[in-house]
């Protein structure tokens, strides 16, 4: 990995604050904090002309008074100190009081909400190495391999001035790997290696304890092959990136380790796809009920009679009526709400989901429930067996287990409530480090999204013609796909960035800032992605973002505007709406929403942009009944951990009776 350092920043110490900062600082949020910036400059001032060899010494004197139980609130303004001063020297990049600021935020275990550009990689060695000082489990978390391996990189010789070791945690490493990874001060991963290391440990501290390894031993596999201790060293710290994504979008999500399927399990494939090939025959009202809010199916008494009429293969002569009746209704969900290149994509005759949040490929997982199994037999493609589980724990559970929690992302605010109900922290919004020069022009309504399609197009061209770069934001990759044609329709030179193009993303995205350059993209460009402009772009008003439909969530549709407006970038931001989009049918209901289609083919397009409100409306439907599943989600994981506790058993482990 090639890891770009920039240019040297240079240092001017004062008695404090300008006065342009104090007054961002003046906010009961985070003046409290900026009273620490004063302290933090003496420090570094003194450190300034120290030699490296003292640097590093000065260091491990922190923490041996760290683990002698000194508080660490206590030693915060020399250890920021000397972690701006390493920046400095390691890697010529200087915290700015801002991100000083952002990291006090994240210490003291609240969420950092810092804007695009303003150095979240860099704000997170703050904490990081504060909480390393105790000798305790110190984790990052991030959002895939990728970025935790490239934080990792680039922000190392930082911490290895200060004799901190650094450690990364990817999905194909070894038992070994991983526990050499977790000794280190500081380790970098994804949640989902974090939760799964988690189950692996628990399995293994109980298959010791009852010294044989029976079935669990089988998925463990032998000594030699998992090791003889546990790979991690506790749960003290954990800073997560992009934390609204994982804490909030993620929190559903069950890591489960399977346990060896039997003979039901291998029948359930055939189970699985006659129930695909047979749906065809069902009907909405005539045979089965759909609940809009609920997104589930019932077969009625009709269903339930064509069902018993139908042929059936002699494998499934064991298998129960009410159990068929399952698998029909799930099949016939999976074909109303599951789509191709909007939640999933086909890798090589296997089902990959497609994350909405970020616009990635989520491998490794898969829907639950017979879920997945349910879209592969859609799809045509090879049933997997579903298995039972050894052991699980989700997300939001993962995350709780943490002593001490903090986090950073672009768009939190809109969540505040959800954190502090299930996390108990608190979100703080971060000064910039400039002013942000970003404009968010007036919404745009249609009757339809195919006019709204061609206004889409008509302003991408006037745009381009200006020389300005244009990064557009589609919810699907299959709208993605069918804006790509009609812009080579009429000719408009552009790059496409989805889940199709992955191998491609690190040079579509460096390009994107450039002259007249077009990118068509989900959202893969939407978060975590930098897009730095080229000289003279920013004479002619810099990035022009457009949003071509609302997601579930507004926290998504703020990543996409977060792109432009970086580092006090100029920019701007244009909203395209139309009363077809999906956003008011599952927010408002089937009902209204076509009752919206209609006064769309009706109405004049001068009124329609009175019913813009209806879809920030429908959003924050959407959002609240996410956040309802979230609490019944924590409810039902927090009552099947207490019934675990009073039968004896390990919470996170199912019994392997």
């Amino acid at each position: 990995m090639t890891v770009t350092v920039p240019e040297p920043t240079s240092r001017s110490f004062s008695s404090g604050p300008s006065a342009n900062l104090l007054s961002l600082f003046s906010s009961k949020s985070v003046s409290g904090y900026a009273a620490q910036l004063p302290k933090i400059e003496k420090f570094e001032r003194e450190f300034k002309d120290i030699s490296d060899r003292e640097l590093r010494k000065y260091s491990l004197g922190l923490r041996h008074r760290a683990k002698s139980g000194e508080k660490l609130a206590k030693l915060l303004p020399e250890a920021y100190a000397l972690v701006r001063e390493a920046g400095h020297r390691a890697l010529n990049m200087r915290h700015y009081d801002v991100q000083l600021i952002g990291g006090m935020i994240m210490f003291h275990g609240a969420i950092a909400e810092m804007e695009t550009g303003e150095g979240k990689t860099l704000t997170a060695t703050l904490p990081m190495y504060l909480y390393a000082l105790t000798g305790k489990g110190t984790h990052l978390a991030t959002v895939n391999d990728y970025l935790a391996s490239r934080d990792a990189e680039i922000m190392k010789p930082i911490y290895s001035m200060l004799g901190m070791t650094v450690g990364v945690i990817q999905t194909q490493m070894s038992t070994d790997d991983r526990r050499k990874a977790y000794a280190c001060d500081i380790t970098y991963g994804t949640a989902k290696e974090f939760g799964f290391d988690f189950l692996r440990d628990r399995l293994l501290l109980r298959q010791t304890s009852e010294q044989g390894l029976g079935v669990l031993g089988s998925i463990l596999g032998n000594k030699e092959e998992r090791g003889e201790e546990p790979v991690q060293r506790g749960s003290n710290f954990s800073l997560v990136d992009e934390a609204d994504s994982v804490l909030i979008d993620e929190a559903r999500t069950p890591l489960i380790i399977s346990a060896i399927p039997g003979e039901a399990e291998k029948r359930a494939v055939t189970c699985f796809q006659w129930a695909a090939s047979v749906i065809g025959e069902f009907e909405e009202d005539d045979h089965y009920e759909y609940d809009h809010d609920r997104k589930s199916v019932e077969l009625n008494v009709a269903g339930r009679m064509l069902l018993r009429s139908l042929n059936k293969p002699e494998e499934l002569d064991p298998v129960g009526l009410v159990d068929l009746y399952e698998y029909v209704e799930r099949s016939i969900k999976v074909g109303r709400d599951f789509n191709l290149d909007q939640h999933y994509v086909i890798v090589e005759g296997e089902i990959v989901i497609v994350d909405e949040s970020t616009g990635r490929l989520a491998d490794g997982r898969k829907w639950s429930n017979g879920i997945h199994q349910a879209i592969e037999a859609k799809e045509e493609v090879e049933v997997t067996v579903a298995t039972g589980q050894a052991a699980r724990v989700t997300v939001q559970d993962l995350f709780l287990r943490y002593k001490y929690l903090g986090g950073m992302t672009g768009t939190a605010s809109t969540s505040k409530r959800e954190f502090k109900k299930i996390y108990k922290i608190n979100v703080i919004k971060c000064p910039t480090n400039r002013p942000v020069k970003r404009t968010l022009l007036e919404d745009k309504v249609y009757g339809s999204g195919d006019i709204k399609w061609d206004a889409i197009v008509a302003e991408i061209k006037e745009i381009h013609e200006q020389g300005r770069p244009i990064l557009v934001g589609t919810r699907t990759i299959e709208k993605s796909e069918s804006l790509s044609g009609l812009l080579s329709k009429m000719g408009i030179k552009h790059e496409v960035l989805n889940a199709h193009q992955v191998a491609e993303e690190a040079d579509i995205v460096a390009k994107a800032g450039q002259h007249g350059k077009v990118t068509v993209a989900t959202n893969m460009a939407g978060r975590g992605t930098d897009i730095k402009l080229e000289d003279g772009v920013e004479e002619l008003g810099g990035l022009h973002v457009i949003c071509t439909e609302l997601h579930d969530s507004a926290r998504i549709d703020r990543q996409l505007v977060g792109r432009c407006g970086r580092q006090g970038d100029p920019g701007s931001v244009r909203q395209y709406l139309s009363l077809d989009d999906d956003c008011l049918k599952s927010g408002l209901g089937p009902d209204k929403a076509e009752k919206l289609v209609g006064i769309g083919e009706s109405v004049d397009a001068a009124e329609i942009n009175q019913y813009a409100a209806l879809f920030r409306k429908a959003q924050r439907k959407i959002e609240k009944k996410h956040f309802n599943d979230r609490k019944v989600l924590l409810y039902h994981e927090k009552q099947r951990k207490k019934m675990h506790r009073e039968m004896g058993q390990d919470p996170y482990l199912d019994s392997p009776d």
